[in-house]
């Protein structure tokens, strides 16, 4: 959802609907995310990150490493479902016919693009701008009160609005089956690759806003207002900033560039509970988990295997499996020429989907912290051989020195010898502190290990 499709429209022509309309698009799987408030775009944050985008691994490539948004940032800040079958059907060369009738709106000839200007003035929505003196919630009512006429459409493809001034029509044969928030995921990827000649991200921003406000808080831009409300987007507001765009992103950028390593959050979810989000049940077998998500024709890869801690785990070393790439056509061409079943053309990507994708190999990781606590064990014992030793020849040399002193000062070897006491001490409790916090990764690797074992047990019988 791109700025220049006001996310208030939106609500504007979703609130127009009469109640039985409301129900089915909530059906569909927008019920959620209609409930989030309206958000000032903030450009400079957007910007900041797309500027940050790896579009070979589908990742964020920041100084401390890959970061990549998941399917459960989007099922927890946006409410979007992302269970199901994946979002994949035909794309034709000419969508003329089907945007009459779904529609009743034209589309040129030589384009598969509904003009914005047609389908705002189709909602009543077009230059309806805001009044003076008009409140935000004033100007909602009364958007929605001019809405409320025949509208043509259901609200599909303005959730998936181009970077253009026009809107898609390719997913006109599918107004029946956009509840994916994996389709949702992979337009925000497609929008994160963009050119950087491009001046605005698409995709729906306030969920790349909140990312970072949860991933990255101390970038700032952010105030939690509302807080425990759910969908975690509804608890946030974007701060207003005057300073000009080019000084906005470049504090950005330069924020980034310097920020503190302990303070990224892998795991900002942790302390959630699954209240007032009933979403969550079904989506749970998707999390933690690397899938190709499917959009028709964008078929792109959740390589979660770059930002294991994410997942509570240490990262591995890995390699970015560039032969394992999914080619598809080039931005111009896209279901402009031909006819294409993307059920046919990515049909090894849509068996990925339906088996959920592969989970992050934890085997190697738990051997990995294995080792590791053997080897701080060891290292602690010693350290606490050497700390006794120390110990008892400080002793020693005290006596000694107390019978050779008869002006009573300490001799050079009892402070030597009291000071390596002293860091043998800070050591051997340093290198207690590192064995307690293997113990912790390793329990919760095993206990991340039993979970996933136990969800696969419970999607093979459910397929059974």
């Amino acid at each position: 959802m791109r700025a220049r499709v006001l996310w208030t429209l939106v609500l504007a022509a979703f609130l127009a609907f009469p109640p039985f309309q409301r129900e089915r698009v909530e059906e569909m799987g927008f019920g959620q995310i209609f409930r989030i408030e309206r958000m000032r775009v903030d450009p400079a944050l957007t910007q900041a990150l797309r500027s940050r985008w790896d579009t070979e691994a589908s990742a964020f490539a920041f100084p401390w490493g890959h970061m990549i948004p998941s399917l459960e940032d989007v099922s927890r800040i946006t409410g979007l479902r992302v269970y199901g079958r994946a979002v994949s059907s035909y794309t034709y060369p000419c969508y003329h016919d089907l945007a009459e009738h779904l529609l009743d709106l034209p589309v040129e000839r030589r384009s598969s693009l509904v003009p914005r200007v047609a389908l705002q003035e189709s909602l009543g929505l077009y230059e309806a701008g805001k009044n003076a003196g008009e409140s935000e919630d004033e100007y909602l009512a009364r958007l929605a009160r001019v809405s409320q006429r025949e509208l043509a459409s259901e609200q599909g493809p303005l959730l998936f609005a181009t970077r253009g001034d026009a809107v898609h029509c390719r997913f006109l044969p599918l107004l029946e089956d956009l509840g994916e928030g994996a389709a949702f995921l992979a337009h925000q990827f497609d929008g994160l690759s963009a050119s950087e000649r491009q001046t605005s991200t698409s995709g729906f921003y306030p969920f790349l806003q909140v990312w970072a406000y949860l991933h990255l808080p101390a970038l700032g831009g952010g105030d939690l207002t509302r807080p425990g409300f759910v969908p975690i987007a509804r608890r946030w507001d974007s701060r207003r900033d005057t300073r000009h765009l080019v000084d906005q992103l470049e504090r950005l950028q330069e924020a980034i560039e310097s920020y503190p390593y302990q303070d990224v959050i892998w795991q900002p979810y942790l302390g959630e509970g699954d209240e007032g989000q009933p979403w969550l049940a079904q989506a749970r077998p998707y999390f933690g988990r690397s899938v190709w998500l499917h959009a028709l024709n964008l078929v792109l890869p959740l390589n979660l295997f770059l930002t294991q801690r994410s997942l509570g785990l240490r990262q591995s070393v890995v390699e970015f499996p560039v032969w394992d790439r999914f080619r598809r056509p080039g931005r111009s061409f896209r279901g402009l020429h031909d006819t294409t079943n993307w059920r046919e053309r990515a049909r090894e990507q849509i068996e990925n989907w339906e088996r959920k994708g592969k989970g992050v190999d934890v085997t190697g990781e738990i051997a990995s912290l294995r080792a590791l606590l053997q080897s701080a064990v060891q290292d602690r014992e010693a350290a606490q051989r050497q700390t006794a030793e120390l110990r008892v020849r400080g002793t020693g040399a005290g006596g000694a020195s107390s019978s050779r002193s008869a002006g009573g000062s300490p001799s050079l070897m009892e402070a030597r010898l009291t000071g390596a006491v002293l860091r043998a001490e800070e050591a051997q409790r340093h290198l207690e502190e590192r064995e307690r916090d293997l113990e912790l990764a390793h329990e919760h690797a095993m206990t991340l290990q039993s979970e996933r074992d136990q969800l696969r047990i419970w999607a093979e019988a459910a397929e059974a």
